[in-house]
Order: structure tokens, then sequence, then C-alpha cells
């Protein structure tokens, strides 16, 4: 698996469009599409990520096997606090399985370990069976219950997990 870090403009609007098929695949069924598409454009669309990856730190990477695009993610190193914000992890429906997100844990694992970072923590919809079950198996605990209101009328229902590394 390659991990390609998006930087360029091109990139932006690639991984915005990206974004956006994933998410439509996979939120609607869960939050609904009302939800889905305010947090596609307020989280997701190119002017978004461009303001994440320029201004605000956040660093973003499109998934890759041998050939194609699997998925996407996006992490936010916080040095003084010696962790690592897992903010997206995203990967197409049909390679849904295939241990990608294995192998991104693993990368973020060491990522984190040249940085001098401790932990990693990520927000997960409290709905999302699936994502909880799959970050507890990867050594995920549950640290705390939010919600955030995300403006629009809607609220992100969340528990925060973190695996020490």
């Amino acid at each position: 698996m390659r991990f390609i870090l998006v930087c360029t403009d091109a990139g932006i609007a690639r991984l915005a469009h990206i974004a956006d098929e994933i998410w439509h695949e996979y939120w609607p069924d869960l939050i609904g599409l009302a939800q889905t598409d305010y947090m596609v454009d307020k989280f997701q669309s190119s002017q978004a990520l461009t303001q994440a990856i320029h201004s605000d730190g956040y660093q973003y990477y499109l998934l890759m096997d041998e050939e194609n695009i699997v998925g996407y993610m996006g992490v936010h190193p916080e040095v003084p606090a010696g962790r690592l914000f897992l903010s997206k992890l995203y990967l197409y429906k049909t390679e849904r399985g295939k241990g990608y997100a294995s192998e991104a844990i693993r990368f973020l694992e060491l990522l984190c370990r040249e940085n001098g970072l401790a932990s990693i923590y990520l927000t997960v919809n409290k709905g999302n069976d699936l994502a909880i079950r799959a970050y507890i198996g990867k050594g995920f605990e549950t640290i705390e219950a939010v919600e955030t209101d995300i403006g629009g009328g809607f609220i992100m229902d969340d528990f925060i997990m973190e695996k020490q590394l």
C-alpha cells in the first residue's frame, strides 16, 4: 500500500471528489442524506480541505494499492499534546475488509514514533458499529462520549477513541 500526501490544488480537488463519492456511499444510511451533504460541503469540499491543509496543519493522504486509489485519510499532529488526531479514514465500499485500514494504522503508528507522539485518537459516530469494532480490534479504547453542534441544525454524536503506542 502507498500513502500519497496531498499538497497541490489538483490533489486537493481530486481528494474532494473521492471524499464526496465515499461519503455518499456510506453515510446516508447512518446519518441521512441531508447531514451527509452538509458535512461533505463543510468539511470535505476543496475549499474546506485547502483550509485544513494550508492553514490548520492537517495532512491528507490518498491510500493506494498497486494500481488504484482505495480511500483516503486525514491526520492532525498535536505535538505539544504528544498525540495524533486521526480525523478521517475512509475506504471505498469495494475495498473494505481487505486489510487496508490495518495498514493505514501501522503507517500512522510509524508516523507517531518518528515524531515522538505517544498516541492516536479519533472520533467515531456512536452508531457506526462496524468502525467501532474495527478500532477496538486495532487496540483503540473509548475514552469519552461527545456531542458536537456542527451547525446547520446537525449534531455529531461520537465516541472519542484512543490508542496508546
